[in-house]
């Protein structure tokens, strides 16, 4: 299965929602990426297959995860660990950081 480089339109609440509630982790990190800061253009919330990533860049296919405490319950490792092998399956990268690193 190859996920296609676009919003799904079914997942467009669910975005707003994870925008509009940010971390302060998140709202720092967004002030820095965002604009093309970096060169290249990042997007936030954004959908690949039925996943929703906090930050992604498509000229590098580059995701940016930020996980707060309860991606250390188990049942979110295990979670985190399949999304992960399956879009880097189709070709991604996942840098992962702990909100505190931020």
């Amino acid at each position: 299965m190859s996920y296609m480089y676009s919003n799904k339109r079914f997942l467009i609440d669910k975005r707003r929602k994870l925008r509009k509630n940010q971390t302060t982790a998140e709202h720092v990190l967004w002030q820095r990426l965002r604009r093309s800061q970096f060169g290249v253009k990042f997007r936030r919330q954004f959908s690949i297959g039925s996943f929703i990533v906090d930050f992604y860049c498509h000229e590098l296919k580059l995701i940016i995860e930020l996980d707060g405490w309860i991606h250390g319950e188990e049942e979110f490792r295990e979670k985190d660990s399949v999304r992960q092998r399956m879009l880097e399956s189709q070709g991604y990268k996942i840098r992962r950081y702990k909100n505190e690193q931020i």
